[in-house]
């Protein structure tokens, strides 16, 4: 047999073979769908740091990304920008307590999925994931105008001003201010004033000294009187010796 009869077979599977890496490597594998991660989409979308921050901090992205992944509810999530922080007191943060940090948090987010068109005809007051509205602590009122959604907490009116993200099952969206609650922002209700304790009745009993003074002054006559007679008395036994004596005097002289 021939060089050339060997070689050809050789030749025709090498050549085969470079075909089929060629197309392979030009096919883009697919890839695999990754779990929905909250903060990926908030820092995707850029300036929302602040608000990733305290997500992280109050271990809150860990729980929506949990129930997002391990169950079929869905999410809505209020993400205000940095901007939106940075309007707030200074020093609101920092005067929450870490509890304090949580609910804030939660106060953002709706456990339930909620498309822009369904805030047209979505009843009030929103339940959020920081308790129910009912006690007036963390009410969350939305209203729509046109194409606009309002948000108002009883503290702001926050405006609804980009969709950044939605799946069927999370929808986040944008919004100008950060929602403060009734709960951790609102004025105190003054303190009631106390009860006045009821008074003791007074004892009954012997009077004391003390009241019987009282009693001397506030009636002088009677002392007064007490006195008089106490001098006439004493006269009319002086009188009576006196006369006692004389009327012995005369019978011993006769």
């Amino acid at each position: 047999m021939e060089p050339q009869q060997i070689l050809l077979p050789f030749l025709l599977l090498l050549s085969f073979f470079i075909h089929f890496s060629t197309v392979s490597s030009q096919a883009p594998a697919p890839a695999p769908p990754g779990p929905t991660n909250i903060t990926a989409i908030l820092a995707k979308a850029g300036q929302f740091n602040t608000l990733i921050r305290l997500l992280q901090s109050t271990q809150l992205a860990n729980q929506i990304n949990t129930q997002l992944n391990n169950s079929n509810q869905g999410l809505t999530v209020f993400a205000p920008t940095d901007n939106a922080f940075s309007n707030l007191k200074a020093g609101t943060l920092n005067s929450l307590t870490d509890q304090e940090k949580v609910e804030l948090m939660q106060f953002h987010v709706v456990p339930t999925f909620l498309s822009i068109n369904q805030f047209q005809t979505v009843s009030n007051p929103l339940r959020t994931q920081a308790g129910s509205s009912d006690s007036g602590g963390f009410p969350l009122n939305v209203t729509t105008s046109g194409n606009q959604v309002n948000i108002t907490t009883g503290i702001v009116n926050a405006t609804v001003s980009n969709s950044i993200y939605s799946d069927n099952q999370l929808a986040v969206y944008q919004v100008d201010q950060v929602l403060l609650p009734l709960q951790l922002f609102g004025t105190p209700a003054p303190a009631a004033a106390p009860t006045p304790a009821p008074s003791k009745p007074k004892k009954s009993g012997k009077p004391t000294d003390d009241s019987v003074v009282d009693a001397d002054a506030k009636n002088p006559d009677s002392s007064d009187a007490i006195g008089s007679s106490m001098i006439q008395v004493a006269l009319m036994s002086k009188v009576s010796f006196a006369v006692s004596a004389v009327a012995f005097y005369v019978v011993t002289m006769r």
